[in-house]
């Protein structure tokens, strides 16, 4: 990831947990979008480009990657310390709200009106993805190297049904000699 100038800013423990808890609060079916929206758009606190880095780097290590996203912003604009807010206003408020869910699923969740709302949320979730990933590919290089990989990884996963792994150890490290090559 490039350094920028938005590295050298500090942001307040307190704003970063507010932020975070609001990504949160708002992401039903997942926080992609939200992120984006809070950090970039909001907040201006990342650059597109350097979202989308964040988001690789995230997407690379072991856990969700918003969660490591979460922890890779708090960190760069508040220290241990900011990351640590970070992932308490992310995952603090779900676990308490997941917790209430549950209890209520578990007396009302047959009810039909139940089951017509939840099939709603799952599309609208569906919608807000497809709109975050076309707007991340927007910031992609013009190139037809990264859509290749796309597609690959797109053809062994989802129609070939290959375990996503084997996928990321074999085109991973060929996507990494082609762009070092590239450079040279």
């Amino acid at each position: 990831m490039q350094p920028s100038d938005s590295t050298k800013r500090r942001i307040g423990k307190l704003e970063l947990f507010i932020t975070f808890s609001r990504i949160t609060l708002s992401s039903f079916g997942g926080a992609l979008f939200w992120a984006r929206r809070a950090i970039v758009e909001h907040r201006g606190w990342l650059t597109e480009r350097e979202f989308a880095e964040c988001l690789t780097v995230g997407q690379l290590l072991p856990g969700p990657n918003v969660l490591n996203l979460t922890v890779l912003v708090g960190y760069r604009f508040g220290g241990w310390s900011g990351a640590a807010v970070s992932v308490l206003g992310y995952l603090g408020w779900p676990f308490l709200v997941v917790i209430g869910m549950g209890m209520l699923y578990q007396r009302f969740g047959a009810l039909p009106e139940v089951q017509l709302a939840l099939g709603g949320m799952s599309k609208v979730a569906a919608g807000l993805l497809l709109a975050t990933v076309i707007k991340l590919a927007m910031v992609l290089q013009r190139k037809l190297r990264p859509w290749l990989f796309c597609v690959l990884a797109f053809g062994a996963v989802g129609v070939l049904r290959w375990p996503l792994i084997w996928v990321v150890v074999a085109l991973a490290p060929c996507a990494v000699f082609l762009s070092w090559k590239a450079k040279d």
